[in-house]
């Protein structure tokens, strides 16, 4: 477990995505060298009356000590985020959790994301593509109610991966649930394969379903309320399979397929 500091940063770089998305980049952030795809954030919303900090993942990090975080606006903590401006200074506690661990270099990488839970696993392929995996050995599929859903599209195809984009109402890529594709491709494949899926409970109990129905390893990376963010206040407890508990926010928040009950 590493070693989290809490350390004062500066907006460097905000960027509205649309349909209530937002990109931001801080600078200094002094653990960059530190952050793993799968670790996250704590960031005090400042100048407000919120008292808990909120749990950002990380989307990526740059060697000249920059750190990227992608939210979408849901609440008054992420609507009153969407107001800083660059320059504003912002505290960091991090980074927090168990990272994901990246596949053998044998195994094709089936990414599974929903909604706002991409920003990992975008990260996650760009740290195995540093590392020398094939992008073609990366199948990344993306899921979203609409086509505003689907964030980042041009910043993902760049990365050179198999993109397959998928919407609920077909309004961009293929059209329904997202783990429904990948069902199809798992059953069209006869090669090693390994699971890492983000995002919303629903999607991540039917990623869980396939990495067991199909005997696939892999991770989830859980989303859950997270106040303080290192195993004190309980506020993110799940009941693990074995009959144990886990805190996301410690224990996690990337678990084994079959780890936890979803």
């Amino acid at each position: 477990m590493i070693k989290p500091t809490c350390e004062d940063t500066f907006l460097l770089k905000k960027r509205n995505l649309k349909n209530r998305y937002f990109a931001y980049t801080f600078r200094p952030y002094t653990q960059v060298k530190k952050c793993k795809p799968g670790h996250f954030l704590q960031l005090q919303i400042p100048q407000t009356d919120i008292f808990f900090r909120r749990p950002f993942s990380i989307a990526g990090v740059t060697p000249a000590g920059d750190i990227e975080i992608i939210f979408k606006i849901f609440g008054k903590g992420t609507a009153l985020l969407a107001t800083l401006e660059k320059g504003d200074k912002v505290n960091l506690l991090g980074p927090l959790g168990v990272p994901f661990t990246l596949p053998k270099k044998n195994e094709k990488t089936i990414l599974i994301a929903g909604g706002v839970g991409f920003p990992p696993l975008m990260y996650l392929a760009v740290e195995m593509i540093a590392k020398g995996y094939d992008p073609k050995s990366i199948e990344f599929f993306y899921g979203g109610r609409t086509t505003d859903d689907i964030i980042e599209k041009s910043r993902i195809k760049k990365l050179g991966v198999n993109f397959h984009p998928v919407t609920e109402d077909g309004s961009y890529g293929m059209k329904g649930l997202v783990t429904k594709p990948v069902e199809e491709f798992i059953q069209s494949s006869d090669t090693n394969m390994r699971i890492y899926s983000c995002g919303p409970t629903g999607m991540l109990k039917a990623a869980d379903s396939l990495g067991l129905k199909y005997k696939i390893p892999g991770q989830l990376s859980l989303e859950a309320p997270m106040p303080c963010g290192v195993g004190i206040c309980l506020g993110c407890v799940k009941e693990k399979t074995d009959g144990g508990h886990a805190r996301v926010c410690c224990d996690g928040p990337v678990f084994e397929i079959g780890e936890i009950v979803l």
